[in-house]
């Protein structure tokens, strides 16, 4: 168990590196949008030969890119939505082994299935050549598809580390503190 423990803190560390990335492309996001809204309403020329359709889709690329770089981070970090009304009451060992299930029966399994039509999204854009709708947008969308196949293989990751400390937890091998992060009592 003290081998996969080892294994979970180093997908740990690097959903962390990882969400340090992204949040760069948060900052990045809020530059875009100020600088969107400013030119916008105070005539500033666009640089780079860039026009305001292609301004706008860099805007929810950089989403993609935010979201898809910091979610695995997130879910190790238990800051993702739960229904807590039924689970606060209930024992730590118990919310422990529903979260080691849920994860072993429901999000193991989707991400690898999304995984895998993601992969084939993504793959099928890059053959295509897939530009933006619009004739003055983006060009390349399989650069933008293929961040949902980080998305889903970070919150794979996740999923696997999650159960890893959720058993351990489960069965003695944790420390409190960790029990309780993992058990949602934390936050």
């Amino acid at each position: 168990m003290h081998a996969l423990l080892k294994v979970s803190a180093a997908i740990d560390r690097a959903l962390a590196a990882i969400a340090k990335v992204g949040a760069w492309a948060g900052l990045a996001l809020v530059l875009v949008v100020m600088y969107d809204v400013i030119s916008r309403y105070f005539s500033v020329p666009k640089p780079f030969g860039l026009n305001s359709t292609q301004i706008q889709e860099s805007e929810y690329w950089l989403h993609t890119v935010l979201f898809s770089l910091v979610i695995g981070y997130a879910y190790t970090k238990q800051t993702h939505v739960r229904i807590d009304l039924v689970r606060e009451r209930l024992r730590v060992r118990t919310r422990l082994l529903i979260e080691f299930l849920g994860c072993a029966f429901l999000l193991i399994p989707f991400t690898v299935v999304a995984l895998y039509y993601q992969f084939n999204y993504a793959h099928t854009s890059y053959v295509e050549g897939e530009i933006s709708k619009s004739v003055i947008g983006l060009t390349n969308i399989w650069i933008l598809k293929s961040f949902l196949v980080v998305m889903f293989f970070l919150l794979l990751l996740a999923a696997i580390s999650q159960l890893i400390k959720s058993l351990a937890g489960y069965l003695g091998f944790l420390p409190e503190d960790q029990v309780r992060q993992i058990a949602g009592q934390e936050r």
